[in-house]
């Protein structure tokens, strides 16, 4: 039988932990098998600051994943993002030995390993270097170089920096819960591939992504990535300024902003208040709507404002680098109302919101096409891109065999010849699931991977 191609995604995020499993149906959309989510205890902006209470919100993620979809997993593709990244543009050039050879990829993975040995500031690691246009003697905007001619290869680079110490307690938290860290995805990256097409990308696209505690960006032209950064703040901040203008608990803040939330004061009325119920012993609370959606429109614009500023420094006011599609707002902040008009407003670009659903499969739960899903989604497609089998029904594990006398050779019968068979034939499939890892394309996070699990081996 032809084993599945299972993929499993994990989103840490500030608010909330989603382990996704899914897998390509015949016709090449993602079909969901599972899903588990759990509140995020311990992350601070996309940071791990407590690792125990985030180990037990992954393996609470990962239990109601593996009861909802009958699958066990193994290990898990993680996306990366948190107020410690950020990124840079880099030129750099390889001089070739032989001009009259033609160029490999050997060249290209020369050109790229020469940027991963930048230096960085103190606790600084490269995550991610991505190749954009490249340059053969003065020939400028080149997007394939393979198979040309040429001495000077030269490129420019997209490169992606983090905190060395943040990506690993990732890699210890995922290791502790008792799975294996299979690749690293730069999240906003994830987000891209499940909410954009490349007819935006071409044209020319910024994707925000407004999550709990940060606001990732991500810009695209001419198909290549231009430009990434993190804003640290997000849906938490709104509902702090909510308990603090309202003088009420979180949870209440909370429940306002999703139900009765606006980024637009001028739609509600005057005279249109909700009533809170006090804490115990006290009066109920009544707020008014138009206030609530003052105190959220402040700290949205905000927000937009920085995500603005980050485009501008992009260059999007040179007309060969317009975004030509606007913008694509995603994640659980853009389910707020009216915010699709309100950064239009700010930033005169046309704006949509992003949803996960056209590489979903069409009975897929309708729930897992929100915003919400954005980045999960885009994981569990960039694991099986990259082939992995991480996780197996649980009716294939092969429970171990429970140790049996063994008789001396003559007194061994044909039965038992045949037990012997069965147990080699176990042990071939065990060693056949143990594999996954051997199946992952090589790819530019690989190698950091190998380094956070080096790491981790090291640290006990």
């Amino acid at each position: 039988m032809e084993k599945e191609n299972i993929a499993v995604g994990l989103d840490i995020g500030t608010t909330k932990i989603v382990a996704m499993i899914g897998k390509k149906n015949e016709y090449g959309k993602l079909e969901i098998l599972g899903v588990g989510k759990s509140k995020s205890l311990g992350v601070a902006r996309g940071v791990v600051n407590n690792i125990t209470q985030t180990i037990q919100s992954i393996q609470q993620a990962i239990n109601e994943a593996e009861n909802n979809s009958g699958y066990k997993i193994k290990d898990v593709v993680v996306g990366i993002a948190g107020q410690h990244i950020r990124s840079i543009q880099h030129t750099d050039y390889i001089s070739r030995d032989n001009p009259e050879e033609v160029i490999g990829g050997a060249d290209i993975q020369l050109l790229i390993d020469q940027v991963n040995k930048l230096a960085m500031l103190p606790g600084e690691e490269i995550i991610h270097v991505l190749p954009q246009e490249f340059k053969i003697d003065g020939q400028s905007e080149i997007k394939e170089p393979i198979g040309m001619y040429g001495g000077r290869l030269e490129s420019s680079f997209h490169v992606v920096v983090g905190q060395a110490s943040s990506i690993r307690n990732v890699g210890r938290c995922i290791q502790s819960s008792g799975i294996e860290l299979s690749g690293l995805t730069l999240e906003p990256l994830a987000s891209c591939d499940a909410v954009l097409s490349q007819e935006e990308k071409e044209a020319g696209v910024a994707l925000i992504d407004i999550g709990g505690g940060t606001t990732d960006l991500a810009i695209f032209k001419d198909g290549i990535i231009r430009h990434t950064a993190v804003i640290p703040f997000g849906g938490n901040v709104i509902s702090d300024d909510i308990k603090e203008g309202c003088s009420i608990i979180e949870k209440q803040a909370e429940l306002l902003k999703v139900k009765f939330g606006s980024a637009w004061p001028g739609e509600n009325k005057d005279n249109e208040i909700v009533s809170i119920p006090g804490l115990r012993g006290r009066e109920p609370k009544e707020i008014s709507l138009k206030n609530l959606s003052k105190i959220i429109h402040a700290r949205v614009v905000e927000i937009v404002e920085q995500v603005f500023t980050e485009i501008k420094a992009y260059g999007h006011e040179d007309p060969r680098k317009k975004l030509i599609a606007g913008i694509v707002l995603t994640g659980g902040g853009a389910q707020l109302k009216h915010i699709k008009q309100l950064v239009e407003y700010i930033t005169g670009m046309d704006t949509r919101i992003g949803y996960p659903n056209e590489h979903l499969a069409g009975d897929s739960d309708e729930e897992f096409s929100s915003p919400l899903y954005a980045t999960a989604v885009g994981l569990v497609m960039n694991s099986i891109e990259n082939n992995t089998r991480s996780a197996v029904r649980k009716d294939e594990i092969v429970a171990p065999k429970v140790p049996v006398y063994r008789a001396p050779a003559y007194e061994r019968t044909e039965l038992m010849e045949e037990d012997e068979d069965e147990e080699e034939k176990t042990k071939k499939y065990v060693k056949n699931e143990e594999s996954t890892g051997d199946k992952i394309k090589r790819s530019f996070f690989d190698r950091y991977v190998d380094k956070i699990k080096d790491f981790l081996d090291n640290a006990e």
